[in-house]
């Protein structure tokens, strides 16, 4: 049987693209983007404060980098942004492509950090899946059209990925010494008709949380891709989620106003807000990125 669950406003917004929630355990706090909007957010749950960097540029994610501050995902590769707000590229990605951004990032259990690529003119194939350790940036997935969502099983023997284009959520060997691949299969395939499936988390008991853009929800999944678990929320363009709080028994969902027009933004006036839930399960905060150049 499906459950269902109604997730709850806890910060009011109207980003354009919010995106790439991130649960920051050593400062407590949630970290978000707004990709077109050029911004990174950290939001303090308990006093309910959201701080706003611009970085003045596309930012398709922002993951703790400990000390350091934050490893971005811009559109022209991966920076550093310091506490103090200062700005700085530690490589460019796919310089041969200005057609193409970065999108979603996240780290493996090892802290190295992987990031895909998106064209802004929709281009089947065009973009790719990348793994930067600090060193140097590896493409590891080709023929990508829209890579989004990363995750991987509590063991870290398995790295999922969505390439939104395709409709799918796959599932790769994964050797966690290494972060090299193995064999793909497909976990998930989901109907139009549903939504688009964005960003995704996955919970202490290995299932996987997907955001579906277009579809106003979330849902969870087994790992053998059995639906068992829908999120609600009362906007349309759902873009990714996150586990978060000291417990990390709060499911944080991230939403956008992206080209809305008029009518709907009155029919959905929460849309780019934050939205939380009591998933009923827990899952882990973000790994830190532990690369070299640190």
């Amino acid at each position: 049987m499906v459950s269902e669950l109604d997730g709850e406003l806890v910060l009011r917004s109207n980003a354009d693209v919010g995106e790439g929630p991130a649960w920051d355990a050593a400062r407590r706090r949630l970290v978000w983007v707004d990709v077109t909007g050029c911004a990174v957010h950290t939001f303090d749950p308990v006093g309910g404060v959201d701080q706003v960097v611009d970085v003045g540029m596309h930012v398709g994610a922002a993951v703790p980098a400990g000390d350091d501050g934050l490893i971005l995902a811009v559109r022209d590769g991966l920076a550093m942004l310091s506490p103090a707000g200062d700005v700085r590229m530690v490589a460019e990605v796919e310089a041969d492509r200005p057609g193409n951004r970065m999108n979603d990032a996240k780290c493996d259990p090892s802290g190295r950090l992987w990031a895909g690529t998106m064209p802004y003119e929709a281009e089947p194939g065009a973009a790719a899946l990348y793994r930067y350790d600090g060193r140097s940036v590896v493409r590891v997935l080709t023929g990508v059209t829209l890579s989004n969502g990363l995750g991987w099983s509590p063991d870290g023997t398995v790295m999922y990925h969505i390439d939104s284009g395709t409709q799918r959520v796959d599932a790769y060997d994964f050797d966690p010494a290494t972060g090299e691949l193995g064999s793909r299969r497909v976990v998930v395939t989901v109907d139009p008709a549903e939504g688009m499936p964005d960003g995704m988390t996955v919970d202490d008991d290995g299932c996987l949380w997907v955001a579906l853009w277009g579809g106003g929800t979330v849902r969870r999944y087994t790992p053998g891709g059995v639906l068992d678990r829908i999120v609600r929320l009362p906007v349309t363009q759902v873009t990714s989620c996150a586990f978060g709080g000291p417990g990390g028994d709060v499911l944080y969902v991230t939403s956008a106003a992206y080209r809305l027009t008029p009518g709907e933004l009155a029919a959905q006036p929460l849309a780019g807000s934050i939205f939380a839930v009591d998933p009923g399960t827990t899952g882990r905060p973000a790994t830190p990125f532990h690369g070299a150049d640190r």
